[in-house]
């Protein structure tokens, strides 16, 4: 019979090693039984969030990390009581089990010391995690505060009312309010980060009837004023920097002090083309189907390319070459409710206008939901961003780092315009092209933005270019 022994999961890079990830949640509790592969928790990396399967069947004995810190890879998150005596993927030289919507995970391992990576990040969590040794912590009260993890060596979290000794940590507006109302510091617990005292501390301090009735009156009447006024009752919000946006952030800053960016525009009467949308929406071949000024942009854009495939290129800095692709993978810009991504659709450029029109909509469909994956966030070779959702006309869009081209669509609006000599009301729109002027010259650009127009003002021009 094997015996017992723990074994412990260790955070794998989750793609194109990424250095750390945050767990959100955990799935499973100390004392669980699970299966191999089943989810144990879901974590966040810099480009997508990635449910985590189990290495291991076996019984959860500790969870090492709490919900909301961000791990660095190779850090133990979990361990397991397992049954049998040979390694699993915890051992180092094996691979990790494949995560749900991620082929591969890639770098596990421990984190060699002197790797230079940053100290973990403690932030306050929404439920505490049980220890091996230690009983789960029963869940704070209304009016008790959360205790926020730190590292070994770090102050401790302020947990209770300031001893006389110490002056409280607060901000001067807080400190204004407190002394307007009356209220000694020293004897409010503080709830904000590392135990800063806020306003709502202040007030709820007064709330809680140890002031005279004409203080609390105050403490009202004050808050009234600041929802009157539509404002937030702190002076300042303050929001980590992580995820999504972390990335987006590096990779715009790098993108625009890197690559070179011209930014052309080009204005065109769409009639022709709404009219072709509305007979196509129309059409038993394309019923079902969810067709969109965006899907006929990009297939005229596919369409172009084939004329000027110098805008689906790159720029090999280390290898000084430039990299020419013989196929499209076509990043879309997508809002969502973690920052902005830009998904994209594989081989794009060999998929007819009903197949474009529905990995258009599952694309939009799952950043959406905030289920896109590492992997449809990388190897893009050419973006859109489409403005015009948001009634924008023209802008000058920032290139997807490792891309030569992004086209933005504007809004689609009736305006006059000249039309057979004579001014009619006529739908038009703006285009927006940035292309790296070290791979595009200037013709170039210029010819493949004019070629889009063309289709988009008369879709038949399709016949004299393909």
């Amino acid at each position: 019979m094997s015996a017992a022994m723990i074994k412990e999961f260790r955070l794998p890079d989750l793609g194109e090693g990424l250095t750390e990830s945050e767990i959100l949640s955990w799935k499973v509790a100390v004392g669980d039984t699970v299966a191999l592969n089943q989810v144990i928790a879901e974590v966040e990396t810099a480009k997508a969030v990635v449910e985590l399967p189990s290495p291991f069947a076996g019984v959860v004995t500790a969870l090492h990390e709490q919900p909301g810190t961000v791990v660095e890879v190779g850090k133990p998150i979990v361990s397991f009581e397992v049954e049998g005596d040979d390694d699993g993927p915890a051992a180092a030289g094996q691979a990790p089990v494949t995560p749900k919507r991620e082929p591969n995970l890639v770098g596990y391992g421990a984190v060699p010391e002197g790797s230079g990576r940053p100290a973990r990040r403690a932030r306050t969590f929404a439920s505490p995690v049980a220890g091996p040794a230690a009983a789960a912590p029963a869940a704070p009260t209304a009016t008790e505060p959360v205790i926020e993890p730190v590292e070994t060596g770090a102050p401790a979290a302020r947990t209770g009312p300031a001893s006389a000794a110490e002056r409280p940590r607060s901000t001067p507006p807080v400190r204004k309010l407190a002394k307007d109302l009356g209220v000694e510091l020293t004897a409010v617990t503080g709830t904000g980060a590392g135990g800063l005292i806020t306003r709502d501390d202040v007030r709820n301090f007064v709330g809680g009837g140890d002031l005279p009735a004409a203080a609390r009156a105050l403490a009202g009447a004050e808050g009234a004023v600041g929802a009157a006024r539509g404002m937030a009752t702190e002076r300042e919000t303050r929001t980590p920097i992580k995820g999504v946006r972390k990335l987006t952030a590096a990779a715009m800053v790098s993108s625009a002090f890197t690559a070179p960016h011209a930014t052309e525009f080009l204005t065109i009467d769409v009639t022709p083309t709404m009219e072709l949308l509305s007979r196509l929406k129309a059409s038993r071949t394309f019923e079902g189907f969810k067709l969109t000024p965006l899907t006929l942009v990009a297939k005229a854009l596919l369409i172009a390319l084939r004329r000027q495939p110098s805008l689906n290129s790159r720029w090999d800095e280390a290898n000084q070459e430039i990299v020419q692709y013989n196929y499209v993978n076509l990043g879309i810009a997508a809002a969502t409710p973690r920052g902005l991504t830009v998904p994209n659709i594989k081989d794009a450029h060999s998929m007819s206008l009903t197949e474009l029109s529905t990995a258009l909509t599952s694309l939009t469909e799952t950043a959406r939901a905030g289920k896109t994956s590492p992997a449809e966030l990388s190897g893009g070779t050419i973006s859109i961003t489409n403005i015009g959702v948001f009634g924008i006309d023209a802008g000058t869009p920032i290139l997807n780092p490792g891309e030569a081209a992004i086209l933005a669509m504007g809004a689609v609006r009736k305006m006059p315009w000249e039309y057979r000599d004579e001014v009619a009301l006529r739908q038009v729109m703006t285009l927006s092209l940035s292309f790296d002027h070290r791979l595009v010259d200037g013709e170039q650009g210029s010819r493949f933005l004019a070629d889009i127009g063309a289709i988009l003002a008369d879709p038949g021009m399709v016949l004299a270019m393909v």
